[in-house]
């Protein structure tokens, strides 16, 4: 079973590092990033992705965050977080 017990700051790196998003801004314990479409992808969406900040994110909150980044499937979105944190 994959791991579902990730830090704001593992799923942050991993989006920034790997995934291309660019950090927007912090407001309060959240960090706000932005992924823009490169020009093969047509009709894509740039997609703004809210990370709390916190040292455990919960289950509800990590769905949200994988469906904000366009992960098709979650199961695979947590292997590719524990794989590159």
């Amino acid at each position: 079973m994959v791991t579902r017990d990730f830090s704001g700051e593992d799923v942050y790196k991993v989006l920034a590092n790997v995934g291309g998003f660019q950090h927007v801004r912090t407001t309060g314990d959240h960090l706000i990033l932005r992924w823009d479409p490169p020009e093969s992808h047509e009709n894509t969406d740039t997609r703004t992705v809210i990370v709390p900040a916190h040292d455990s994110i919960s289950i509800g909150t990590l769905h949200d965050i994988a469906d904000d980044a366009g992960a098709e499937n979650f199961e695979a979105f947590c292997e590719w977080i524990d794989e590159n944190r």
